[in-house]
């Protein structure tokens, strides 16, 4: 198969490693805005170039896999239905609640698959989790506790086009959740501080945020997230049922410690990055992005499934800044 690739920033490169050492990809083409950027990739990994998107699109693709920065995801993926293609998109699929809405109802309108970057999707750990509760092995789940905590903070240049805390990092706890529990959120109360560096508050953000949620059927759920946790990059969830729990992200890697004595886990190495924590889940969501893309299923997270983790993370935003519980209902786009 013939992957085009628009955006070869950090992701970009990560997903263009990946689809090159997928059996099924004979070529990947890359394009970016900065074309200089793009002509030293194709070289350094020996892939194809475009001159720009437009050419990419007309590249003669079996697919094409967005990860430009997060302006540049609505327009092209605009293009790529419009144009037939497959095409797989990391999130967010636009900045704007709005927006997200109109992708959504464009993607329903056509028969164009679209696959949306959700990864944790593809991790086992919550996969196995999703059984454990689609099994009924753990009895009703009353209570979850999910937390994405990066390492160390992004970049300043990041902030203003990142949307907050709870659209650019927790968005991926409101998208697994779904996934996991198989339920909707209801309401929520959401809260957050800025301890670190001043270009969080000077972007309207918050480095370390909070989330209480009551799902449709009266679960709980605590979401937590910073972008401090200089022991490592720690992503786990927590799923607590009537007859048992089960922990995702509960491993040697885990980055913390016991402050009990004799207790030696867990061991290490810690991992440092999200893409060091899911590179699995990474290869097979691009996997499964093929086989979207040849017609064997169907998109696994569809643009409709975006667009209820962006209200939930919508919602987190607004009552952030209001100080009140949200409902659901509150939000465009159910």
């Amino acid at each position: 198969m013939r992957i085009g690739l628009a955006g070869v920033g950090r992701i970009g490169v990560f997903h263009a490693q990946t689809l090159l050492g997928l059996d099924e990809v004979d070529q990947v083409v890359v394009a970016d805005l900065v074309p200089e950027t793009a002509q030293r990739v194709a070289t350094s990994q020996g892939l194809e170039v475009a001159s720009d998107f437009e050419a990419l699109l007309a590249s003669g693709l079996d697919g094409i896999v967005i990860a430009t920065a997060t302006p540049g995801h609505a327009g092209l993926l605009r293009q790529a239905v419009a144009a037939g293609m497959p095409v797989f998109c990391e999130k967010p699929v636009a900045a704007t609640l709005e927006e997200t809405i109109d992708l959504a109802a464009l993607c329903m309108a056509s028969d164009t698959p679209v696959h949306i970057g959700f990864q944790r999707r593809f991790d086992v750990g919550y996969r196995n989790a999703k059984a454990a509760v689609d099994s009924g092995e753990l009895g009703f789940i009353h209570t979850v506790r999910a937390n994405t905590n990066d390492q160390s903070p992004p970049h300043s240049s990041y902030m203003p086009t990142s949307g907050g805390i709870f659209r650019d990092c927790n968005v991926h706890d409101f998208d697994i959740l779904r996934f996991v529990t198989g339920r909707e959120t209801a309401t929520v109360y959401a809260t957050g501080a800025n301890k670190g560096a001043d270009y969080f508050t000077e972007a309207g953000d918050v480095d370390t945020g909070a989330a209480l949620l009551t799902l449709d059927d009266d679960t709980v759920v605590l979401v937590s997230s910073t972008r401090y946790n200089g022991g490592g990059h720690d992503v786990r969830m927590e799923v607590m049922g009537e007859k048992g729990t089960v922990t995702v992200g509960l491993d040697h890697s885990l980055a913390m410690r016991s402050a009990e004595e004799c207790v030696d886990f867990p061991k290490g190495p810690q991992k440092w990055s999200f893409m060091e924590r899911f590179q699995p889940a990474y290869e097979a969501e691009l996997a499964a992005f093929l086989d979207v893309a040849a017609g064997r299923i169907p998109s696994p997270c569809t643009v409709a499934d975006a667009l209820q983790a962006f209200r939930t993370a919508e919602a987190c935003e607004i009552s952030r800044a209001e100080h009140r519980l949200v409902s659901l209902s509150e939000i465009k786009g159910a």
